[in-house]
């Protein structure tokens, strides 16, 4: 006797849907499958820069990632804590810890900056300086210091946020840290730095360069003459800068990327 169509249908329905239901989330032989279980979601790569950048406390993570809830950070480091791509170390105070890259973690670096390199290649026109907040700019900034061009005193920047937010902010420099402040230090303040949020965004960027945003009236920098000569030394920008650099002189981001 022949079998009813609806219950050999049926049957293999209901196999199919257990060997589904057995597969691992993307399957694991394949090195793209098991790279993607490690960073493949929305918040992880990001998590990742601002470690690469220098930011290895839970509070320095997070100012580098508005929008981003504790909770929800607290679970992705756990998740890369368990892949073996960052480690937690005490602090020597005492007082809390901080996360640190692997040796894995911090092979993940040309990862990203592969991916952000390919980003400027293919999608640079949706790059838009007025998408960032004056704070998380100036936070990335002072992660982008070359601590080693600095003086060896105290020297204090102001940056006056023009637009499209009046914001003013102080950077903090020496060679052991840099400090970012969003209320007054209360310090003799050395240099001010006066401009739109979304100019300063291009120079960080590498849109154009500080001498070239000063030229053109984006950035009015006064204070100390030594100083105001010695900032653009100071900053390393972003570490796409090179690239988007390349492509706005008809070069390859790709060649570019090898001489940072």
């Amino acid at each position: 006797m022949v079998a009813p169509l609806v219950t050999i249908m049926d049957f293999t329905r209901s196999r199919w849907g257990a060997m589904i239901a057995a597969m691992p989330d993307y399957g694991s032989y394949c090195p793209i499958s098991l790279a993607s279980e490690v960073v493949a979601d929305r918040w992880t790569p990001l998590i990742l820069r601002e470690l690469v950048l220098g930011n290895t406390r839970f509070n320095d993570i997070a100012r580098g990632m508005p929008g981003i809830s504790r909770s929800l950070l607290v679970q992705r480091l756990k998740h890369l804590e368990r892949k073996g791509v960052i480690e937690t170390w005490p602090l020597p105070n005492g007082r809390g810890s901080e996360y640190r890259l692997t040796e894995a973690g911090r092979d993940l670096e040309a990862v990203l900056l592969a991916l952000g390199r390919w980003a400027v290649q293919w999608m640079y026109q949706e790059l838009d300086p007025g998408d960032i907040a004056a704070e998380t700019l100036m936070w990335w900034l002072h992660r982008r210091v070359a601590t080693d061009e600095l003086p060896d005193a105290r020297t204090v920047v102001e940056f006056d946020h023009t637009a499209p937010v009046r914001k003013r902010i102080w950077l903090v420099l020496n060679r052991h840290d840099v400090s970012v402040c969003l209320a007054d230090p209360g310090f003799e303040v050395d240099a001010v730095v006066r401009c739109t949020t979304a100019s300063l965004a291009r120079v960080f960027s590498g849109e154009r360069s500080w001498n070239q945003a000063v030229r053109a009236g984006d950035l009015d920098v006064s204070g100390r003459r030594a100083v105001v000569a010695a900032l653009p030394r100071w900053f390393l920008w972003s570490p796409w800068a090179p690239d988007v650099r390349a492509l706005r002189t008809g070069r390859s981001p790709a060649v570019a990327g090898g001489r940072r």
